[in-house]
């Protein structure tokens, strides 16, 4: 399966803000997109050309992808169903993308990035309404039930996670029981309650060239 191999940093840096693709060092002061503020490459300081319209929206597309971890065909899949979709063509693909299994364990706080997300999900670690699920882009419904699952809640990892979730902040489309490390999908997330800055009407315009 393809992957984007290109360091984290370096992606958050070439579209000019936090992507959050690394966990807690995103929130100190060694992250690069803090300490050096522009673009990576030798010309990077130098850099003084305006974005035209069209690079404007591809940015903003590139941001969205990135920030979830996907590639351009699986991104364009989800544009397409999107579209496919009567309602705010927009809105519809960011909450798709919301759904996503990997970005409700992120979003619950079981792992501390996207990455990390889905390496657990991938390795069996979480169950959804008590079946194990290892499937990375699994569309959540509401009500469902997210949980990690009892063979791994002795794993070292997990050893001080019910202490860290104190610190998260839940989205409030989600429901989480710290103690059990399970949550639940309490509504369809709605673009208020997105904690992220995707403008969706430019990628909407990207791909409606």
């Amino acid at each position: 399966m393809a992957r984007n191999l290109e360091p984290a940093c370096k992606q958050c840096r070439r579209v000019g803000e936090k992507l959050f693709l690394k966990g807690e060092k995103c929130f100190t002061p060694k992250c690069p997109v803090v300490r050096r503020a522009y673009p990576p490459g030798m010309h990077g300081q130098q850099a003084t050309s305006r974005l035209s319209k069209y690079g404007t929206q591809l940015r903003e597309k590139q941001k969205a992808k990135k920030m979830y971890g996907l590639m351009e065909n699986q991104f364009r899949l989800y544009f397409a169903r999107a579209v496919a979709k009567p309602g705010n063509t927009g809105e519809l693909l960011l909450r798709m993308l919301e759904q996503r299994l990997d970005n409700v364990v992120y979003r619950l706080g079981f792992a501390k990035s996207r990455a990390a997300a889905r390496q657990m999900v991938r390795h069996g670690h979480l169950t959804v309404n008590g079946q194990h699920v290892d499937i990375p882009s699994y569309q959540v419904q509401v009500q469902d039930v997210v949980a990690i699952a009892d063979a791994k809640k002795s794993k070292e990892r997990y050893g001080d996670l019910v202490k860290e979730l104190e610190r998260h902040e839940l989205p409030d489309w989600l429901a989480l029981d710290k103690t059990a490390l399970t949550g639940t999908v309490q509504t369809a997330p709605s673009v208020e309650s997105l904690q992220q800055s995707i403008k969706a009407q430019l990628v909407v315009e990207f791909y409606s060239r």
